[in-house]
This record gives structure tokens, sequence and C-alpha cells, in this order.
């Protein structure tokens, strides 16, 4: 017998089973909006009045279990009282699905994220799907927000604190493995026995896992110790007034046990003070720009499936063994064996670890990655990706030699990061087939891919190439070929002012400081050594051709002299195992943080202006993404749109007017 809902079925079985599968109509993923989250309290009250002999909960759609609350809903809240009444539904309505005396099994297959996974901490029993795209996470720190249904009690007393906080405060997900081996889940199971693992945890119900016992005291007793542990650590990641929302996760789960609508108005951690803040419309508005980006390229036909690199340094290396990590066919030239194997290693080593040492899968993956010295694989590619040194000449060479060989439908595509699509395509019979695909270092990590569209560039060309940067997880922005194109253009004129500061006297430190006060995740000074000195004088001759003349005596002379930053071991910092040894940055002048950005907003605010980028909002998503650009401003031209500096106490408005200019 079933009963068809709008968003939900219910059935029943003859042994009084009952399935309660979730499908968002007119949604290609589930969230919990406030239709879907009404029909569920109906639904939970038709159980109440005739209980079956247990209950799985479960996703209709094979996209996915529940993608989390709808955050088009959230982006309509108008007022604080409109905040309290939806955290005040759904703590209700999974606290009355929580009391249930009947069996209840929450049945994971796919993303279960935010709301999907405090609805299925809030049943009994959960069973996870063995496959790649199951991910279990409380992410509502990204968007500036708490998990407020549940998430925030429940959590932390079923897997402990210690781990359930690190979830929390970052976002971060686990895969269906790790959800069984932390005791998020109590079955992990393949996909062809999920249903039968479901029934039977709901049917025959085993005893309910308790915490070990240190968990359940550093749950209780210690709560106050593993708080400001946890404060501690946020401390040296996030600053309380740019991101509010995890030092709140660790105030409501220490001091009203994990309640949200304990917490007084008057309290920084409260739901009112949270909805007050802008973090939270800006990461909400970050998250809006980055869905943008991906939703690029998803209608491209002729999907990528062998790609040829050409070049197998560090960039080229790291783009074929990612390419090859997506289950991408790749081949890996260079001069030689001998120069293609370290990018090889390089590639096992990155296996070994994202793969968290399955040696079957690392295997398969190294298959993928086929050192090619003679270029073979141009004649079988779908795309060709070159990732040699920044030498027009040499490019030019290279890609006629490449269009002789490659397949007639072939991409062409250069990871070129100073030089004009136009100037490479000049070497071509058919320019229209060039395009940049603009990866950033390091490539494994940066999630922002520029594609960049020449003079004669193939629209279907661009949609294949955005096609393929979403098939590798990262995602692809729309530029047009101009000098340094968004990213480089923006951040030259930002680290050059940095490097400006320390050659007038002020401490790298000091300047530094300014930044990450500001909210950049690394001070300029410190990128420019992580970059390398000599790449930063190389890319600022080719976007400004008398770069030389203009760059700071300093940094020319640390080049000269050998010194060249982190991979050198000096550079305006001395590095040790990876990290810059700094000295302690004393007091940050009045307005340094301003003089230094001004460039950068200058610059992006002339991308726009000149084309560069379709629009504003691709503006500020490239920033943030490709730079790292504090997401809590929402983004910088959103940042000077809300006011800018003269927001902040202490702002400059002549900086500000300086920065805007067009």
């Amino acid at each position: 017998m079933s009963m068809k809902y709008k968003h939900w079925t219910l059935s029943r079985e003859a042994d009084g089973l009952a399935w309660l599968r979730l499908d968002k109509a007119g949604a290609a993923t589930n969230t919990l909006a406030r239709e879907v989250m009404n029909e569920f309290d109906g639904i939970l009250a038709a159980l109440e009045s005739a209980p079956p002999a247990g209950l799985v909960i479960a996703s209709g759609k094979e996209a996915g279990f529940i993608a989390g609350a709808d955050i088009e809903e959230f982006t309509t809240l108008g007022s604080e009282q409109a905040v309290r009444e939806l955290v005040g539904r759904g703590w209700a309505l999974f606290n009355r699905l929580a009391a249930q005396k009947y069996p209840t099994v929450a049945l994971v297959r796919g993303h279960c994220m935010g709301g999907g996974l405090e609805l299925a901490l809030a049943c009994r029993y959960r069973v996870v799907v063995d496959e790649p795209g199951t991910r279990l996470a409380l992410p509502e720190v990204m968007l500036g927000i708490v998990p407020a249904w549940g998430g925030m009690l429940r959590l932390p007393a079923l897997i402990g604190p210690a781990l359930a906080l690190d979830l929390m405060l970052t976002g971060k997900g686990v895969d269906a493995r790790k959800a069984r081996r932390i005791g998020l889940a109590d079955e992990c199971v393949p996909p062809r026995v999920m249903d039968s693992a479901a029934r039977m945890l709901a049917l025959s119900p085993p005893p309910l896992r308790r915490p070990p016992f240190l968990a359940r005291l550093l749950n209780g007793p210690l709560k106050a110790v593993v708080a400001a542990r946890a404060r501690k650590q946020v401390a040296a990641r996030a600053r309380r007034e740019h991101y509010p929302a995890p030092y709140a996760i660790i105030d409501i789960w220490a001091r009203h046990g994990g309640n949200a609508l304990a917490v007084p108005a008057s309290s920084p951690s409260s739901l009112e003070s949270i909805f007050r803040s802008p973090t939270a419309k800006n990461l909400v508005r970050v998250f809006f720009l980055q869905e943008r980006l991906k939703a690029w390229g998803k209608q491209a036909a002729q999907p990528v499936r062998h790609v040829h690199v050409v070049g197998a340094g560090v960039m080229g290396g790291d783009i074929a063994a990612l390419c090859a990590l997506r289950g991408l066919t790749v081949t890996l030239q260079d001069q030689s064996v001998e120069r293609i194997a370290p990018a090889i290693a390089r590639a096992a080593k990155f296996y070994q670890r994202k793969l968290r040492g399955d040696g079957k899968a690392v295997r398969f993956a190294l298959d993928r990655l086929i050192a090619d010295p003679r270029g073979d694989g141009v004649g079988r590619a779908d795309l060709v990706i070159e990732a040699i040194f920044e030498d027009l000449d040499a490019k030019r060479a290279l890609f006629a030699e490449v269009e002789r060989r490659a397949p007639p439908g072939a991409l062409l595509a250069t990871n070129t990061s100073s030089l004009r699509i136009e100037d490479i395509a000049s070497a071509l019979q058919a320019p229209e087939r060039l395009l940049g695909i603009h990866f950033f270092n390091p490539v494994t990590m940066m999630p922002l891919v520029e594609v960049v569209r020449g003079a004669d560039t193939a629209g279907d060309a661009l949609t294949r190439a955005a096609a393929f940067v979403r098939a590798l997880d990262k995602l692809p922005l729309a530029v047009n070929s101009a000098p340094g194109f968004l990213v480089n253009a923006v951040l030259g004129p930002y680290m050059l002012e940095a490097l400006r500061c320390v050659e007038e006297g002020i401490a790298p430190a000091t300047v530094d400081e300014a930044l990450l006060a500001f909210g950049m995740p690394m001070g300029p000074v410190e990128l420019v050594d992580s970059v390398g000195l000599d790449i930063a004088v190389a890319a600022g001759k080719a976007l400004a051709g008398d770069a030389a003349a203009r760059a700071p005596q300093r940094l020319l002379d640390l080049v000269a002299a050998g010194h060249l930053g982190r991979k050198s071991g000096q550079g305006y910092y001395r590095w040790e195992h990876g990290k810059a040894v700094k000295a302690a940055p004393g007091s940050v002048p009045d307005g340094l943080a301003e003089r230094i950005l001004a460039p950068l907003l200058a610059a992006v605010q002339r991308c726009v202006d000149q084309g560069v980028v379709e629009d504003a909002d691709l503006a500020d998503a490239g920033v943030i993404f490709g730079t790292g650009f504090a997401p809590f401003t929402g983004g910088p031209l959103n940042f000077l749109r809300h006011g800018g500096f003269a927001r902040r106490s202490g702002g400059s408005a002549a900086l500000v007017e300086a920065a805007a200019v067009r």
C-alpha cells in the first residue's frame, strides 16, 4: 500500500515495514524546503496514528539523499523572527522523529548534507552505501550559519565531541567507509544489498552503539576543556569578527546543549547575531557564485576522455596526474622518459594520499597516466594541453606540430599564464580550435581554472573545455584573452604594492599581518615567496613589458643572489620545513591594508570594464576562488559596493575612491 504526496511517497509492506522516499517535485536534488518539511510533519502524524514495525527513510532520486536546507528560501528570510521560526520548525520536527518508538533507519546513498544529515542523525540507525558519490557533512559553517536542527546536539553525542567539532567547524565531509569507521553509520554496504540491510536494521534492531567512555566524558563533565581547545584552533584560522559561525557552534554545544534556540539574543553566538552579521549573507552569495561557475559546461557534447599533456614539469605533470585521478586516460609528453619520471613519481605520492592508501585504486590511476616521450597520444586525444615554458615562439612551433597530428575534433589548449591566445594561435591553420585552460599552482588544491577565449576561439570549444574542467571537480571561469587574464592581472599590482611597502622599510611580517587582519588567507609577501621571486619578476615582464625597471630593487637583488623564496629556502623570509620563519609583526600602520589592496580593487574593476570577464559577479567569483580573497566580504567588488574600508573602523575613504577609479 502506497500513499503519494507531492514530495514524499509512503509505502507499507505486509510485514509492517514502512518506506518513506523523498523525491522533491520539480527539482534535480532533494532539499528540505518549507513545503517538504510541512509534508514530513503530516506524515509523522499519520505514522503516530498507525505505527509501523519500522521506518526506512530514503531518497527517491538517483542524485543523492538530501542536499540540505533550501538555500533559496534562506535568502528570503527578512527578519530575526523569521530565522527563529525556521530553526524552531526543523528543531521540533527532528526531535519528533527522534522520539518515535518504532525503529527508524536512514538509508543514505549519495550526498547527505546539512539538514539532510541532521535528519539522518535523528533516525535511530543509519545505513550508508559504499560508492564514490556517498558523502556526509554538516557544511553550514561554509555559509556562515550553524547546524541548528539538531546536528550540534546529536553528532557530538554519537561520535564524540572532538571529531564532531572538527567536522562542524570545517564543513568537511566523510565518505561511506569513514562514516562507518567513526560510528556515524551503523552499516556500510554495496548498492546491491542496501535495501536488505536497511530492512534488517529496521525489523531486527540491534542495541544502540554507545560512544567510548572518554567520548562520553568529553561530551559531559569535560566540555569546557574541549571547547577551550576548539576555540584556540579556530582562532588560528579565522577571526571572530570575520567568521562568527564557528565560534557560535562551539558556544552552542558547550553552553546550551546544542540548542541554538536557547541562546539569549544578546549573545554573540545567538541566531540574531549571526543573522545581523553580513558574513552569512556574503557567504551565501559566494555559494551561489560557485553554483554559477559549476553550471557552465553542463550541456557540452563530445566529452573529453583522452587528454594529452605536453610538458612534464610541475604544472604539466600535476595537470596530468589530476586528469588520471578523475578517470581520464592521459598521455604525458616531454623530451625523454627521464624528464617524465619525476612527474609520475609525484603522481604516485599524490594518489597514495588522496586515495588513502587504497593500492588497487592507486594502481588503476597510475595505469591511466602513460609516459609518452614521442607524443603518440596526440593522434588519439580529445584534448591536448600545452604546459611548456612561457616562450611565444616555442609555443607557436609546438602547436603547429600538434595541429598537424591531432584529430580534427580535438581541442587545443594552452596553460599560458601571460601570453595572448591570439599570438599563439597565429601559427595555426584553424585558430578557432585554440583556447586557454589556465590552471593555478598547486593544481590539485586551487579550485579555479580560467577558460580563456581568444579572438577566434569557437564557442563550442569553450563549452567543451568548461565541461572538462567540471569533470576534474574544478570551477571554470570564462575570461577573454588579455594580459594576465583576470587572476594574475589583479594579483600582480597587489603583490607589487606590498613589496614597495617593504622597500620603504616596513617589515615583511608587518605587511603580511595587515592583510591577514583584513581577512586574506596568506599575506602578500609570503605569497610572493611561495610563488617564487623569479616567477614574480618574469610574470611582471610578460604582463607589463617594462616591469623589470619598476620592480623593487630588493626583489631584483634577491633573485640575482639566487634567493627565490620557498623553493630555495630563502626569499623575503627564511623557510624551514615548508614554512616561513617570521619575526613578530609589531604594530601595523594605519591604512596599510587599504593601500596594498587599492591596486587590486582597481584592477578587478578595470577587468570588468574592459570585458575580461562578463560581469562583476564573475569577477568576484574569480578573485575569491583564484586568489583566496576574503570570502566573508562576498568578493572585492561586493566589498566596495557595500562601503569598503569606509564601513570598517579606521578606513580611508580616499583610498576606497582611488581603488574604485575606472
